[in-house]
């Protein structure tokens, strides 16, 4: 990755086209770039905060708390680059989960450890949905869930976090959001930011659920 001097903004590096030249993701604003301004080099891929800490935060892409509530004090980071596990390494499971939601369980019951993906038009409930599922989740199984919004709207948001702080199950959970009026960098990346945080809860022996909404922006 690459700083902009004198600045926050974070450059990924994409491609290398020799000679110094590279073609890069702006993880950020990019108003006021321009040729001939200089960069850090990192020498390292972008890195995320993880583990219990972020549980009840609000991240951007980077792992940056953007909930005035402070730093986030954690000791371990994490690449958002990490090797997908080999197929003989996937364990597949008959046990179900148990989402309390009686016609999901019923008609269409989630096995752990699986993929399930949810389909359908604008407004018509998946995120409200979603809010139910990791409501029942922590109250019923004291599971950890990852929401990672990629392309949320910025009112969606806001009610997503008030609804898990009423429910008094935001400290179960951890939230990184790449909103819709951010660049496209951002909504790119943010998925990889969630996944990573949700893979360290994994590799902690926990029981983890990770939500994207929406994959598709």
């Amino acid at each position: 990755a690459l700083i902009l001097d004198g600045s926050e903004l974070t450059l990924e590096v994409q491609q290398q086209l020799g000679d110094g030249v590279v073609r890069t993701i702006c993880l950020g604003a990019s108003d006021g770039l321009r040729r001939g301004l200089t960069v850090k080099n990192t020498s390292k891929p972008i890195s995320v905060p993880v583990g219990k800490p972020t549980l009840g935060r609000i991240m951007d892409v980077l792992g940056r708390p953007i909930d005035e509530a402070g730093p986030i004090e954690s000791e371990h980071t994490r690449s958002i680059h990490q090797k997908a596990p080999a197929f003989d390494e996937l364990s597949p499971s008959t046990e179900l989960l148990e989402t309390g939601i009686k016609v999901i369980d019923l008609i269409c019951p989630f096995a752990k450890g699986g993929k399930v993906g949810l389909f359908g038009g604008a407004g018509v409930g998946k995120t409200v949905n979603m809010m139910e599922l990791i409501n029942n989740i922590a109250k019923e199984h004291g599971g950890y869930s990852v929401f990672a919004g990629v392309g949320e709207r910025t009112r969606e948001g806001n009610d997503f976090y008030h609804e898990m702080k009423d429910s008094n199950v935001l400290d179960k959970v951890a939230l990184v959001y790449g909103q819709m009026n951010e660049p496209p960098g951002n909504r790119l990346r943010v998925a990889l930011t969630g996944l990573t945080m949700a893979e360290h809860f994994r590799d902690e022996g926990l029981d983890v659920l990770f939500f994207v909404d929406n994959i598709y922006r």
